[in-house]
């Protein structure tokens, strides 16, 4: 968490809080989260204006006037933005102010998330070195492309589908979700998967992100978003979190196992292995 639905609500969130405002300054209180230069870093982004906001699969997108921050926001990151003042906020480690008075403040217990600032010309060749594929969308994910780059990997599907090569956006809790609507067990190996089973997944992945976006994304322990509101996406989850529950497409008992080092959900008679 988060995954490509609560980042882009985050984003459109924000797109309504701030966008066409001037930053008048910035403090960095945890110094470690900014991966670029950050004497540069704290240099270079008051007098910017925020032009538009993007996402590239869990990586959040500020344009500025001239430059590019980019921001990942790992497992708990999280936006908000106060008008005025500004309350007491334990874990608040970014500042960036504006001149109209307002701030936008960037939280994370564990730490993880991370900033850099880049010129426009170089977004391109540093999304090609973190090897992202498509966008989950019909118009980028090819099937074709999905079927070929399956036949080439022994990777457990669920871990092939995590790592961002296949497609961008899936964590944990949606890959499960969209292989138990595919009817694939998450541990078969990816160049195992018929072409009717990669044709679910193709098609599942879309629908289950799409059916997260419009529900504001999932808040299983603290996700919000930019207005502090939780999501509603986790109301509609068939087997994430569910484990010694019924599965509401036959009955039987969902299980978690360990996969990859994370937990995985699914029905043992829906996803069969073989």
């Amino acid at each position: 968490m988060p995954e490509l639905p609560e980042v882009e609500t985050v984003r459109r969130g924000l797109e309504k809080l701030i966008l066409g405002k001037k930053i008048s300054s910035i403090e960095v209180h945890y110094p470690k989260m900014i991966k670029t230069d950050l004497g540069e870093f704290r240099k270079e982004v008051p007098g910017q204006v925020i032009e538009s906001i993007g996402r590239r699969g869990k990586y959040l997108l500020f344009y500025l006037t001239d430059k590019v921050l980019i921001s990942h926001l790992r497992m708990e990151g999280k936006y908000f933005y106060y008008p005025d003042q500004i309350p007491e906020r334990k874990h608040a480690h970014v500042f960036i102010r504006f001149e109209d008075g307002g701030t936008l403040v960037y939280e994370d217990v564990r730490k993880f998330g991370t900033m850099e600032l880049l010129t426009p010309e170089l977004l391109k060749s540093y999304f090609i070195s973190k090897k992202l594929g498509p966008e989950p969308t019909k118009k980028d994910f090819d099937l074709l492309t999905f079927e070929k780059a399956l036949k080439k990997s022994k990777k457990p599907i669920k871990t092939h589908l995590l790592d961002q090569t296949l497609v961008v956006g899936l964590g944990n809790i949606y890959v499960d979700e969209v292989l138990w609507r595919a009817k694939v067990h998450p541990a078969k190996s990816s160049q195992l998967i018929t072409g009717k089973e990669a044709r679910a997944i193709h098609e599942q992945t879309i629908s289950v992100l799409e059916q997260a976006v419009d529900k504001g994304g999932s808040t299983i322990r603290t996700y919000t978003n930019a207005f502090g509101e939780d999501g509603t996406m986790q109301d509609f989850h068939q087997v994430y979190d569910k484990a010694g529950q019924a599965c509401s497409r036959c009955g039987s008992i969902i299980e978690k196992i360990q996969l990859g080092g994370r937990g995985t959900h699914f029905c043992p008679r829906c996803q069969r292995r073989s």
